[in-house]
């Protein structure tokens, strides 16, 4: 796994000097894959199409399939690497993240409802073999861009953190709120894939660690409501290919996002391991 931390809400200045080897990193990848990483960067549903649905993946496709790109986890993953770890808390596993459980305050995260569905599938079957049994350690910031168990006032809660084992089609869902934008970042929500669900609370044996991004219109829309007026200034001087970690090719992480701020929304990204 790469470096573990990006830009947080309370952390203005690291972010971008950790975050530099992870891009040049990939960045390398792609030199050195050439033409050949054009015709694979297609193989996911969300490149060049935000709007469209994501199609499952085709079982007949043998064409090779590149996998997610490698992100940092950030300075807030909970996930042991610096103190907290919550995937080994009992509770962990669930859909619905908004609450707080076991021994934490039992807060509750407030915002957009927002559905995330995850597809993980298998990189070198062409994306054609959805990954069951697999596991997703998911996390995010709330609507004030505040990271539970580390940002100040959140310190004592653990909602919107959870893990998954993928069903039969490789899927995952966590019923969520729409993440706010904090200062220097692009809003976005992070998640950790495991090869089973015993791995992921045991956090053993990671496979994968990335971050899914959203499509500006959609956060435009939603920064315009009740709860998120810091987000629609922190939104404003950003954007994808200035983003530290989105800058460098964001199609492959880009969520299919769909609905409205009345109804919420869903976002769907395909996640090739």
């Amino acid at each position: 796994m790469n470096g573990r931390h990006d830009e947080g809400p309370h952390e203005h200045g690291g972010g971008l000097c950790h975050d530099l080897p992870v891009l040049a990193r990939r960045r390398m990848i792609r030199l050195m894959a050439g033409a050949s990483l054009v015709p694979l960067v297609g193989c996911t549903s969300e490149e060049k199409t935000p709007a469209s649905p994501s199609p499952s993946p085709s079982p007949s496709s043998s064409a090779a399939c590149a996998e997610i790109p490698e992100e940092t986890a950030g300075p807030f993953p909970g996930d042991g690497s610096n103190g907290v770890n919550v995937p080994r808390d009992s509770g962990v596993v669930r859909s619905d993240i908004t609450r707080s459980f076991g021994d934490s305050a039992g807060g509750t995260a407030e915002g957009i409802p927002l559905t995330i569905t995850l597809t993980v599938v298998d990189a070198d079957s062409g994306c054609g073999a959805p990954k069951k049994g697999a596991a997703v350690y998911l996390w995010q910031c709330d609507r004030d861009g505040a990271y539970s168990l580390y940002s100040e006032g959140v310190t004592d809660e653990n909602y919107l953190r959870g893990v998954q084992e993928t069903d039969d089609q490789g899927r995952v869902t966590f019923r969520s709120v729409f993440p706010g934008c904090y200062p220097g970042r692009w809003p976005h929500v992070h998640f950790e894939v495991y090869g089973s669900l015993a791995d992921a609370t045991a956090v053993t044996s990671i496979t994968n660690t990335s971050q899914l991004a959203f499509p500006e219109d959609v956060c435009d829309a939603v920064y315009a409501t009740d709860g998120y007026g810091a987000s629609v200034r922190n939104l404003s001087g950003l954007s994808l290919e200035s983003d530290g970690i989105f800058s460098d090719g964001y199609d492959r992480q880009l969520a299919t996002t769909r609905g409205s701020t009345g109804d919420g929304y869903t976002a769907t990204l395909t996640v090739p391991v």
